[in-house]
């Protein structure tokens, strides 16, 4: 669910463009204006893109999507001013204002739109993703600790005729625990690796679906495999809770075990 919610965030030309900032122009700016004020926003640090639209293409546009083209021809004048696109490099609701109120400043400019309905929906969206992951994460580390215990627990119930003679004969605590814990790490290690393996699979697989269905959009978005980075701190990660899963089942059996 992480790499998917982050191959989600990886859309941020798609999530940007919900939070594009609109510059309508004065009438009487020309092409040239126009032209300069792009060049001059989109060398902004906060401006990831800024797009030029004149009034004749802002017309053409609004003829084919307001099905009005006949009626529109009739006007002796074109009504429409020229239009500067921005999109911004962070979606952030105190970023993008104050974006906003900066840009409506600038020369030419007679108004500054931006939708922060949609900033805060995504937002709302990405931060509830987030919350999910983690609590999910936090309920399987518990189920994985309670599983490897449960296992653990097993392995010493099978072997606590052999524990309570190597403690009779002066085996130490540490020296009874220790195949256990080693055993523990092994099952992590084995969990991780296979969880590595069914999760670049999946991936694979629904990615096909996905390419297909962004083909059908016009784009060429495809899913992010599992990186390098984040499979071995799966590996790292599972060892890890094997090992704490192991210690914890052990610590609370090993008291019971003493030889009679």
């Amino acid at each position: 669910l992480a790499l998917l919610l982050d191959n989600v965030e990886r859309l941020g030309g798609s999530w940007q463009r919900a939070a594009q900032i609109s510059l309508f122009l004065q009438i009487d700016a020309s092409e040239a204006e126009g032209q300069a004020l792009r060049e001059q926003i989109g060398a902004m640090d906060e401006v990831a893109e800024a797009e030029w639209i004149s009034r004749e293409q802002a017309l053409l546009e609004f003829q084919q999507q307001s099905g009005l083209g006949e009626a529109l021809k009739e006007l002796p004048d074109n009504p429409l001013p020229g239009v500067v696109l921005v999109t911004p490099r962070e979606v952030d609701k105190v970023t993008l204002e104050a974006l906003r109120l900066r840009l409506a400043e600038l020369p030419k400019v007679q108004q500054a739109q931006l939708d922060l309905v949609w900033v805060e929906r995504l937002t709302a969206i990405l931060n509830l993703g987030d919350r999910f992951v983690f609590g999910l994460t936090l309920l399987l580390v518990m189920a994985l600790l309670l599983v490897i215990g449960n296992t653990i627990r097993l392995h010493i119930e099978n072997r606590r005729t052999e524990i309570e003679v190597i403690k009779l004969v002066g085996g130490t605590d540490s020296y009874v625990r220790r195949p256990f814990l080693y055993m523990g790490a092994l099952y992590g290690l084995g969990a991780g690796l296979l969880a590595w393996l069914v999760l670049a699979y999946g991936l694979g697989w629904l990615n096909a679906a996905v390419i297909r269905l962004a083909g059908l959009y016009g784009s060429d978005f495809a899913l992010a495999g599992v990186p390098a980075g984040d499979g071995l701190s799966l590996l790292l990660g599972a060892v890890l809770l094997g090992y704490i899963g192991a210690w914890l089942a052990v610590a609370r059996h090993l008291n019971e075990l003493e030889p009679r």
